[in-house]
């Protein structure tokens, strides 16, 4: 039993017959041929008086398996196929002139020239959702609608800073927040909740409470309540992926937006359409919150450390300053780079995807760096290409609104893969030096921003190719 075993019919049991042929000491014929894959030439095989392989028999039959003959990298498993599709030994032997399975196997396997297909290609795992990203870039620019109709009721002019200043604590509590929901949603959907429903409220505290500071009280520290308490709620509804609910929410706002041109509301209109706005959405709000905290709890799940949330929040923050400093000059350029967030994230999408089919069509580790670095040069010209007729239209500079757009999505690809710490040091980096130009008022006055962008766009392309060009990131 320490031996191999004959798989094929003629083996080991037939050397008494082997030797009693041996013994009539007939004249010795040449022996036939039999092909490399078997495991015994010394039995004689067994033919039909007068008959041979009928060769025309057995062409049909590769023929008609030939897709399923051409990719077997042995004869082997053409004789699995064989006896599958239910082959007798009496058909064999009849029909095609073979003595066993196996020789026709063998015969199949030489005739069918080898053949091996690709795999089917697998499905995108990153594919986007063109209308969700579309929706969400539009969401982002809806609320700035409030402002031109509240505006004569709390004198806008003289209260730019103190919503400003509640505005960038929103941004940065929001981003640090929706990063801390998205890894407990790794968990469940409860724990999701819970982490919104007790960081959403605190964030519009926050900023509200900044804003009193330069507004010293009066209507305007109102109307900071209502936007830090917006930006929360549709914060929670953004990240749990109800951007229809939202959209339907902001009817009212929409609505009052439009006639606007043409009819005078009234004082009872321009505040009561943005308070209704704000009530459907904190209503819906808590609806979907209660709905989340109803879901089963995960048993024995950990919470993450704070600090793994807080380069999420500095980049927000920088992200805000950024944008602030260009809406300082073209309030119009900003809403542009405000709707185009939409294409940004589906473009973050389909770098994701198209670096995975890089994975799947490299060979070498610098083959897929050279790729990975046109995925991303494609995809910075194909978000930052249509912002530049963008800025000649609304008067903003050629190279102000591309640069800003390239360096803040460059920055949330890295955010993406959790590379969070360099994308925040570095935009926050020409956060700072283009604010104190500008709060200053140095010579480099409105050339701060794009210098400050145009320099650190290299730096944060550079990360990205480092961290990003290897294939272990895309695993």
């Amino acid at each position: 039993m320490s031996g191999p075993m004959s798989l094929e019919p003629g083996g080991a049991e037939r050397d008494v017959l082997a030797l009693r042929l041996a013994e009539l000491r007939r004249p010795a014929r040449r022996p036939r041929r039999r092909p490399s894959w078997a495991l015994d030439d010394t039995a004689p095989a067994i033919r039909l008086p007068g008959h041979g392989p009928d060769e025309e028999a057995v062409s049909e039959l590769a023929a008609a398996l030939a897709d399923r003959v051409g990719p077997a990298v042995h004869p082997y498993e053409v004789v699995a196929l064989l006896e599958s599709e239910g082959l007798a030994a009496d058909a064999i032997r009849e029909r095609y002139g073979h003595p066993d399975l196996f020789s026709l196997a063998a015969a199949l396997y030489e005739r069918v020239p080898r053949t091996f297909p690709e795999p089917a290609p697998a499905a995108d795992p990153w594919r986007p959702d063109h209308v969700r990203c579309l929706l969400r870039g539009v969401l982002f620019a809806l609320p700035c609608l409030a402002y031109p109709l509240t505006a004569p009721l709390w004198h806008a002019g003289r209260h730019t800073a103190a919503l400003i200043t509640a505005g960038l604590v929103s941004w940065a509590w929001g981003q640090a927040l929706g990063h801390r929901a998205h890894l407990r949603m790794a968990t469940g959907r409860r724990e999701a909740a819970r982490t919104l429903l007790a960081g959403a409220p605190l964030g519009a505290a926050l900023a509200t409470g900044a804003a009193a500071l330069p507004a010293g009280g009066g209507p305007v520290t109102l109307v900071a309540a209502a936007q830090s308490l917006y930006l929360a709620a549709a914060g929670v509804l953004l990240v749990l992926g109800r951007e229809r609910v939202l959209s339907a929410a902001l009817s009212p706002l929409v609505a009052g937006a439009a006639v606007l041109p043409w009819w005078e509301p009234g004082t009872w209109v321009r505040a009561g359409l943005p308070l209704l706005a704000l009530a459907v959405t904190l209503a819906v709000t808590g609806r979907v919150l209660r709905a989340g905290i109803a879901a089963p709890a995960v048993p024995g799940a950990g919470r993450p450390r704070l600090l793994a949330s807080l380069p999420y929040g500095l980049f927000g923050l920088a992200a805000g300053v950024l944008v602030l400093l260009e809406g300082r000059r073209e309030p119009y350029a900003v809403i542009v780079l405000t709707v185009s967030m939409g294409p940004a994230e589906w473009l973050l999408y389909r770098f994701r995807g198209l670096s995975v089919s890089a994975l799947r069509a490299t060979a070498s580790p610098a083959a897929f760096l050279l790729r990975s670095a046109g995925i991303l040069a494609g995809c910075l010209l194909g978000y930052a290409l249509p912002l530049l007729p963008a800025a000649l239209l609304t008067g903003a500079g050629p190279a102000v609104l591309p640069l800003l757009g390239a360096t803040l999505w460059t920055g949330l690809l890295l955010q993406a893969f959790g590379v969070a710490w360099p994308s925040a040091a570095i935009c926050l980096t020409a956060a700072g030096g283009a604010g104190a130009v500008t709060l200053l008022d140095l010579p480099a006055g409105p050339r701060a921003l794009p210098l400050c962008c145009g320099a650190a766009l290299p730096c944060l392309v550079a990360c990205a190719l480092r961290l990003l060009g290897r294939p272990a990131r895309h695993v």
